[in-house]
């Protein structure tokens, strides 16, 4: 597979490695469309409500259609597609060998059970994966959402991370209360833990406003009706107590406030959407680095899509001795570059001791200290992930209409934040001329970044009639 590990221009300075998914596909492009034998590939994903994208590309044919390269860039190809749009229903249009591939890789004990699992396990049908000819893969049936925006009122945002709250009260737009918790909610495994901790700060802010009229809730997870479907911050909680207790939890939320509107969106999402509010514009991709990377995406017309958009497990490197996520057993994944994982994985190769005793927070806040020194070995742990930022907004935008990218998070905090971006758009400039000009980085004040994120969160709701 040689000709798709492709060495970047700007090597990420810990990192020698790090090949990139965006050089990868487009060598991959280019080579099946000049070799005489290029024939289409088209990928459609049905999730719930009958929902479908759709994604065309090319692949080798003919005598070529059996190879490794269009094995390796057709699974990877589906497995960023699944976890930007999420799917129950594969149907794959192309070369019977490469169907067939990915039939195998994601059939129960192959190589994306996991991904299988997960998918089938957030829409509640069987995951399947369908081959035909190009020409019969279903069109395209998006749908859109207009959510967010809504500041008029009393309203209280919560944003959910894994190890920290926020909560703001905000009245006709102006915040007039914010605080931040320290909590370790993944290693709980009763839920009434959570439901104090959520409820507690809902309270408290609550207290600095005359009336509630709206909750708006942000959160790490997939949430479809304001049910829990999937989220880390619950890991701790054993299968049959999550279906009992936690897959309605905002639910019980809502009905000990009376049924105030009330709406709970990913933090990734959110992100977008407190981006698309501050810079008055669209379309927007949010990148948010915290515990893992979150994503999400306001479109053109300032709509979410209903795509589920979890960077964290999107390849970004193809490198065959990447990092591996300790969750869905995969290589290269978004979680392991632009997190507090990738700072202290990052940490070891600068030659950096951290306390293994502390929490990622904190092994986080170790680095940053040093970085603020004026330590080299800090300043490169935040080089290289700027490196690889570049290079993943470029294959970012393979899959999205970008005009905007806004970057925060607990990673991005201090100084950390201007060198990853900085580094970024280097890459950009240099290797993705193309995109230099159309795509645009953007890295919120500090104020925003702390909590920006609750109170996008407090708009989302419309709030009802007084």
């Amino acid at each position: 597979m040689s000709s798709l590990l492709v060495k970047p221009q700007i090597v990420p300075p810990l990192d020698e490695g790090f090949r990139p998914a965006s050089l990868a596909n487009r060598a991959f492009r280019r080579a099946a469309t000049e070799s005489g034998e290029s024939c289409p590939l088209v990928i459609a994903l049905e999730r719930d409500e009958g929902a479908i994208s759709r994604h065309e590309t090319v692949a080798f044919g003919g005598k070529r259609a059996g190879s490794g390269e269009n094995f390796l860039h057709a699974e990877r190809l589906l497995k960023t597609l699944l976890w930007q749009r999420g799917g129950w229903r594969v149907i794959v249009g192309g070369p019977r060998e490469v169907g067939e591939h990915l039939k195998a890789a994601y059939a129960p004990g192959g190589a994306r059970a996991f991904d299988a699992n997960f998918m089938g396990g957030v829409y509640e049908h069987p995951f399947t994966v369908e081959v035909c000819d190009p020409s019969e893969v279903p069109p395209a049936r998006e749908r859109r959402v207009q959510v967010g925006g809504h500041l008029e009122g009393c309203r209280i945002g919560f944003d959910a991370g894994a190890s920290d709250h926020k909560v703001a009260a905000v009245k006709d737009g102006e915040v007039v209360f914010s605080e931040e918790t320290i909590w370790a909610p993944r290693t709980e495994k009763d839920p009434s833990y959570h439901f104090r901790e959520i409820d507690g700060a809902l309270r408290r802010a609550a207290e600095h406003l005359p009336r509630v009229d709206a909750i708006g809730v942000s959160a790490a997870g997939i949430y479809l009706n304001n049910q829990v479907k999937v989220a880390s911050l619950f890991r701790g909680v054993p299968p049959d107590v999550f279906e009992s207790r936690v897959k309605n939890l905002f639910l019980d939320i809502q009905r000990q406030w009376g049924g105030v509107p009330l709406e709970v969106v990913n933090d990734g999402e959110v992100t977008a959407l407190a981006g698309a509010m501050t810079l008055e514009d669209k379309p927007v991709l949010g990148i948010a680095m915290g515990s893992s990377e979150a994503g999400g995406y306001v479109d053109g017309d300032g709509n979410i899509t209903g795509w589920l958009n979890e960077l964290a497990f999107v390849p970004v490197d193809f490198s065959p001795t990447a990092p591996m996520d300790e969750w869905s057993g995969d290589r290269g994944c978004g979680s392991a570059y632009f997190s507090q994982v990738a700072v202290i994985r990052l940490a070891a190769a600068a030659g950096i001791e951290l306390d293994a005793g502390q929490t990622p927070a904190e092994r986080l806040k170790q680095v940053q200290d040093l970085l603020a020194s004026g330590d080299g070995r800090a300043r490169k742990i935040l080089e290289t992930i700027g490196c690889y930022l570049g290079y993943a907004v470029a294959h970012y935008a393979d899959l999205y209409d970008l005009r905007h990218v806004l970057v925060l998070g607990r990673v991005t905090s201090g100084e950390g934040g201007h060198i990853i971006v900085e580094r970024a758009a280097a890459v950009l400039r240099q290797e993705f001329p193309d995109l230099c000009d159309r795509v645009l980085l953007h890295l919120p004040d500090e104020s925003s970044r702390r909590v920006g994120q609750a109170v996008a969160a407090a708009s989302l709701p419309e709030a009802r009639p007084a």
